[in-house]
């Protein structure tokens, strides 16, 4: 089982992003909204093509990064 299957985080996301993700505790977008897009860029695996589609996700929502 995929360990984004029940996520709400964008499903075209890398391979590489969705394990630092994981590994750093972000299942949904309302995890993302305690983190810094800054922070959220130092993750390894997490790069600026990413961060972009999370911001766009959180804003679909009317969310934001912190």
């Amino acid at each position: 089982m995929d360990a984004m299957s029940d996520s709400d985080l964008p499903g075209q996301l890398g391979k590489p992003a969705e394990r630092a993700l994981a590994a750093a505790g972000i299942r949904d977008l309302d995890d993302l909204t305690s983190w810094t897009e800054r922070d959220l860029a130092a993750l390894h695996g997490v790069g600026p093509t990413a961060v972009t589609k999370l911001r766009a996700a959180l804003a679909a929502r009317n969310q934001t990064f912190a």
